[in-house]
């Protein structure tokens, strides 16, 4: 299998003490900031726990996007970014790349076929112990406008009222763009030819103070090939793994980062809402995928996609996903590591 030998671990204890501080003060901060404190409001505990089947957690395993597998590789800035971000990450140069393809739901060992959600984590390395994490998926929007109303999704989608879906969607009409791309879109053979989207909106800073609203994407270097339903169904249980690790022996795998600019005006705290295609968008730089590993020996395993550890120069907007999400990531890498003897430690990585 490419990719299976072990590799030094890169990154000092210190900058890891730091980062597992910042991540749980964060986790409060914005859980406080959100309501998630306050009684009768949603908390980040019933958030997980609605992503989760009746028969519980793959203990272990993440809470959601449970089946994945590891990579390495750089991202190369092409200074272009430092245009709208003072981010050290965006200065020209060569940046190392933690990262984890991956697939929607709670089950690590569900076939490939039967997901419609694929998804990308990474964590992009920058002087001075600076991090950017995200964790992206490949749908053009998302299923719901807030925290509270996903909840609403999840509870709706499992219960076993035959009306609960169709009295959510009544309320809720913006799913149906969600479950209408779930439905119909075409998939690609191969996680190197998806497009992966931020969907929640940040804020870039510059060197002189100025903000701007952005969302970003990670566009394919691959042609995009998809294929139909029928050979779908035909292909093995882990043919995305099988794919990816094939197709990285044989050369690296590249996507573009763009970086998409608000308009005043434009809907930032609402990841279902697309903003217009015409909106400034610059190819800041290259993420290469140099190298793939199996999760359980992978430097990813171990690392929470927490998209609320950001370097100076980005931080959060109106959106309140970021907030939630930390907040329930904290709750989901947890549980998992409480569970770490049903699923065995990498041997390169920490608890990060």
């Amino acid at each position: 299998m490419a990719g299976s030998g072990r590799t030094q671990n890169p990154f000092p204890l210190k900058s890891v003490v730091v980062i597992g501080a910042t991540i749980s003060i964060a986790a409060v901060a914005f859980a406080y900031t959100a309501g998630w404190l306050t009684p009768h409001r949603l908390t980040p505990t019933k958030l997980v726990a609605a992503l989760l089947p009746p028969k519980g957690p793959a203990l272990g395993h993440r809470r959601n996007h449970a089946k994945g597998i590891c990579f390495t590789g750089t991202f190369d800035a092409n200074g272009e970014g430092s245009e709208l971000s003072k981010a050290k990450v965006f200065e020209r140069g060569q940046y190392l790349v933690v990262g984890r393809f991956n697939i929607a739901g709670p089950d690590p060992k569900v076939p490939d076929a039967m997901v419609p959600v694929r998804g990308l984590g990474i964590r992009i390395m920058g002087p001075d112990g600076q991090e950017w994490r995200s964790a992206m998926i490949d749908a053009p929007v998302f299923a719901a406008p807030t925290p509270q109303a996903f909840f609403e999704f999840l509870t709706a989608s499992s219960s076993k009222d035959p009306n609960a879906f169709k009295e959510y969607s009544s309320a809720h009409p913006e799913i149906l763009t969600f479950t209408s791309w779930v439905k119909g879109h075409s998939r690609t053979e191969s996680w190197t030819e998806d497009r992966f989207n931020s969907l929640d909106s940040f804020v870039f800073i510059d060197k002189s103070g100025a903000k701007n609203v952005v969302r970003w994407s990670f566009i394919p270097s691959a042609k995009p090939v998809t294929i139909s339903s029928e050979e779908l169904a035909k292909r093995e249980p882990d043919f995305l793994d099988e794919d990816i690790i094939q197709r990285v022996g044989t050369a690296p795998q590249n996507w573009n980062l763009m970086i998409t600019v608000a308009n005043p005006g434009d809907p930032t705290s609402d990841p279902t809402k697309a903003w217009p295609a015409d909106r400034r968008s610059l190819d800041v730089g290259t993420l290469t995928v140099q190298q793939i590993l199996p999760e359980v020996d992978g430097p990813c395993r171990d690392i929470n996609f927490d998209p609320s550890v950001l370097p100076p120069g980005i931080t959060t907007s109106d959106d309140p996903f970021p907030a939630a999400r930390s907040a329930a990531y904290r709750v989901s890498f947890n549980g998992r590591m409480a569970e770490s003897s049903y699923y065995p430690h990498t041997q390169t990585g920490g608890k990060q």
